[in-house]
C-alpha cells in the first residue's frame, strides 16, 4: 500500500468558498422561500462524503469500474514506465466533479508502488508554498494537486521547470542583492485534475505527456458501482434496486454512493434494512429524486420556463427570479444536467424547453417545440 500523505494550507477568510456551485446562493434561496438544491445530487466532494468515500475509493485500475478507455490508456502509460526503470510522464486529469478523479490519482501511486503527496490549487498560494512541497518529494513519489486550474500564477511558473528539468529556482533577497539559487530536486509524476480544462494556461497543459478525459458513466457501469459500494457497506440489495439507484445518479459515481446511503437510511428504518426495487422507489420519492434525477430545484426551473413562459426563450436571470435563486446557482448547478438531459436548450436568445421537459412535467409540448430528446441513455 502506498503511503499518502495529505498537505494543507490555512487560506484566507473567504478563499476558496465561492467555486462550489451554490454555496452563496443557498442561504440566499433558504431567506426568500426558493428551492434549495437536494444536496444528494451535489457532484462536487462534501465533508460527509470523506470518510465513508474512502473505504469505498477502489485500489487498482482493476477495481476500478467505468472508464475503460482511461484505463487502458493509463494501464499502457504506467507499464511503459514500469518496464524502462523510469518515472512516468505527468498526467492530467479532467472531467466533471465525481467522476472518480482523486481516485484514479490513489490508484497511479499504488500502481507504481510509491508515496502520494496531496494538495489543492487553492493552497498553492505563493511560491514557496509549492517550492516547500517539491523540495520533500522523493524519487518516483506521486504529487497530486486537486483542482489545479486555479494554483496561483507564482507557483505555476515555479512549477514549469519542475515539470521539465526536476529543478527549482529559489530567490533569496530582495531588490539588486536578490540570488537566484537552484536546488535540484527528485524526478516525480504530477497528477493534476481539473474540472475546467479551458482555465489552464497553455504552457502548463503542455508539460503534461497524458492528458485523461474522464466521462459521465452509464447505467450499467452505475450499477455495478452501487452493487460494489453494497457489499463493502454491508447493505443488504437486489440488482433491481441497485439498477434503480444508478438510473437516478445523473452518470456521477459520487452521487450514486450518496444516493444508495440515503436509501440505506430509509431501509434501516422503514424495511428491516433490506432494499428491495419498491424500497429503493420510496426512499428516493422521499428524497425528492424524481425517476431522471432531477430535484426540487431541477423541476422548479422546468416548470418556471415551460408554465410561466410558455417554453421560452428566457434569459437566466428571469429564470432565477421565478425560482428564488441566484443566476449563478441556475446556470452552474441545474442547467449543465438539464441540457445533458436533453430537457433544456440555450440558443443565443435565452433557455428553452424541449419536448422532454414539457412531457416530464405532463404536458403535450406546442408544435415547433425543439425535440423530441431522447435521454434514455441517462437512465
Amino acid at each position: 500500500m502506498s503511503d499518502i500523505e495529505r498537505t494543507e494550507f490555512k487560506l484566507p477568510p473567504g478563499i476558496g468558498m465561492s467555486s462550489a456551485p451554490g454555496n452563496a446562493s443557498g442561504n440566499s434561496a433558504a431567506a426568500q422561500g426558493g428551492f434549495v438544491q437536494n444536496a444528494d445530487l451535489n457532484p462536487q466532494e462534501t465533508s460527509g462524503d470523506t470518510d465513508i468515500d474512502t473505504s469505498l475509493r477502489p485500489k487498482s485500475l482493476d477495481e476500478f469500474i467505468g472508464q475503460p478507455k482511461v484505463r487502458t490508456q493509463l494501464d499502457l502509460v504506467l507499464g511503459g514506465a514500469r518496464s524502462r526503470g523510469v518515472t512516468p510522464d505527468h498526467v492530467l486529469l479532467a472531467g466533471p466533479p465525481g467522476l472518480g478523479k482523486t481516485t484514479m490519482a490513489m490508484i497511479i501511486a499504488q500502481e507504481l508502488g510509491t508515496s502520494l503527496r496531496m494538495t489543492s490549487g487553492p493552497a498553492l498560494e505563493r511560491a514557496g508554498d509549492l517550492a516547500a512541497m517539491l523540495s520533500n518529494l522523493m524519487e518516483g513519489d506521486v504529487l497530486f494537486i486537486d483542482e489545479i486550474h486555479r494554483m496561483a500564477r507564482p507557483a505555476e511558473e515555479m512549477l514549469y521547470m519542475a515539470m521539465e528539468d526536476f529543478r527549482i529556482d529559489v530567490i533569496v533577497g530582495k531588490g539588486p542583492g536578490a540570488t537566484s539559487i537552484p536546488i535540484e530536486i527528485a524526478p516525480f509524476t504530477l497528477v493534476g485534475a481539473t474540472t475546467r480544462a479551458g482555465m489552464l494556461t497553455g504552457p502548463l497543459r503542455d508539460r503534461f505527456g497524458f492528458t485523461a478525459q474522464m466521462e459521465f458513466y452509464d447505467v450499467a457501469d452505475l450499477t455495478r458501482v452501487v452493487t460494489r459500494a453494497a457489499g463493502i457497506l454491508g447493505v443488504d440489495i437486489n440488482g433491481d434496486a441497485a439498477a434503480e439507484i444508478a438510473s437516478r445518479s445523473r452518470g456521477t459515481p459520487r452521487i450514486a454512493n450518496r444516493l444508495l446511503r440515503r436509501v440505506r437510511d430509509f431501509a434501516d428504518v422503514n424495511a428491516d434494512g433490506k432494499i428491495t426495487l419498491e424500497v429503493a422507489r420510496a426512499a428516493l420519492l422521499v428524497f425528492d429524486v424524481d425517476e431522471s434525477g432531477l430535484d426540487r430545484l431541477d423541476r422548479a426551473v422546468i416548470e418556471a420556463l415551460v408554465k410561466g413562459h410558455g417554453g421560452g426563450p428566457v434569459g437566466v436571470n428571469t429564470l432565477a427570479l421565478a425560482v428564488g435563486e441566484e443566476p449563478s446557482t441556475v446556470e452552474e448547478v441545474c442547467e449543465p444536467y438539464l441540457v445533458r438531459a436533453g430537457m433544456v436548450s440555450r440558443p443565443p436568445r435565452g433557455r428553452v424547453a424541449t419536448a422532454a421537459a414539457w412531457r416530464h412535467i405532463g404536458l403535450e409540448p406546442p408544435e415547433g417545440t425543439i425535440g423530441p430528446v431522447s435521454y434514455t441513455h441517462l437512465r
